[in-house]
């Protein structure tokens, strides 16, 4: 099974999405934070394109959460 296909990857994506829109932040606000474009927050969040830890913190703070509560929000254990 190819990582990015993980159901807690899966999870954990799902939870970066959920708590994007939860904060009506887009992914273009999300992408500018980031000094990306668009399409790679997209192609994040299609499971296109993986994150790895260093992206994942500096999404998370586009977000304004912290990565430790980040880990007991996404609740990767139920994944």
């Amino acid at each position: 099974m190819s990582s990015i296909h993980d159901p807690r990857y899966i999870g954990l994506i799902q939870c970066l999405i959920s708590l994007r829109e939860e904060k009506n932040i887009t992914q273009v606000e999300v992408a500018s934070f980031l000094k990306k474009h668009q399409s790679y927050v997209a192609k994040v969040e299609n499971l296109d394109r993986r994150l790895d830890v260093i992206e994942l913190h500096d999404w998370l703070k586009a977000l304004d959460i912290q990565l430790s509560e980040f880990i007991i929000i996404s609740n990767l254990e139920k994944h």
